[in-house]
């Protein structure tokens, strides 16, 4: 599906309304095959691969580096960010979440012609692991376009927020850091000198900055990712993401990764310490 942001951390409680926001009643758990090649169809399953991408942000969330544990970092991430342990847990939560109604929806635009042009795109965007080169290269891109006058910056602005990157990303940033935190402190590998209702003050008070980042990067991104489509195929784009059916599976499709991502640096706090020495963050 169109480039989840890869921020060093994502989160669930966002999860949590995005399930109640959906009908229960007209949810049920889909075939698993109809779930594998929904996965395989939209791309999702790369986005989930490229979890493993972001490992290397934990220890600088901690006052670390992933350089200070060699090669025991290697093995960490291997064994935490498994691809098939997230592509299960994927599994999982669609089981329960998304309805047949919304599957459908979402895998007959990607299984076009140009779904699937859209999505070899993103999936090739997904696992370029260096993210600054493709932040240099997508700002360049943004910068001549604004030079000419290009009305296509108004158009990749208007497909990220017809994905809502920016709310997700921030929700999930200050989420998920707040859980790695703490999962950080009860394994004793940092020791928090705030409250969680101080951590959360501290957070929010860099959202405007936040934000600023996250709207320059979401930016950078997608005039990358979509530099080979004309500008009328990404405003089709646009439109096929602003169906009400789209909007609610690519809520569910970013809470899914969120939690998951989530859920796999609490895994790698509860790890570094047998790891690493406590010390005061």
């Amino acid at each position: 599906m169109m480039a989840f942001l890869r921020a060093p951390m994502l989160a669930l409680t966002f999860l949590s309304a995005v399930m109640l926001s959906i009908q229960t009643t007209s949810v049920r758990a889909a075939d698993m095959d109809r779930l594998e090649a929904f996965l395989e169809v939209t791309g999702f399953d790369v986005a989930l691969e490229s979890i493993r991408l972001s490992a290397d942000s934990a220890p600088q969330m901690l006052g670390m580096e992933a350089e200070a544990f060699g090669s025991e970092w290697s093995r960490l991430v291997k064994e935490v960010f498994d691809t098939d342990l997230m592509h299960d847990m994927a599994l999982e939560i669609l089981a329960k979440t998304l309805s047949d109604d919304l599957l459908t929806h979402a895998a007959g635009f990607y299984a076009s012609d140009f779904g699937q042009r859209l999505v070899a795109a993103e999936n090739r965007s997904h696992m370029i692991e260096d993210d600054e080169l493709k932040t240099e290269s997508g700002t360049a891109i943004i910068d001549g376009l604004v030079r000419i006058g290009s009305p296509r910056v108004s158009l990749l602005r208007d497909l990220n927020a017809a994905s809502d990157t920016e709310d997700n990303a921030i929700r999930a940033i200050q989420e998920v850091q707040i859980r790695f935190l703490l999962a950080a402190a009860g394994a004793g590998v940092i020791e928090l000198q705030m409250e969680e209702p101080d951590l959360r003050a501290a957070l929010r008070a860099q959202e405007p900055e936040m934000r600023r980042l996250i709207q320059t990067n979401a930016l950078a991104n997608a005039a990358y990712t979509y530099q080979a489509f004309s500008n009328d195929e990404v405003a089709a784009y646009v439109a096929a993401l602003s169906h009400p059916d789209m909007q609610e599976v690519y809520s569910l499709m970013n809470a899914v990764q969120f939690e998951i991502q989530a859920n796999r640096f609490e895994e790698v706090a509860t790890r570094l310490s047998r790891m690493q020495p406590s010390q005061d963050l």
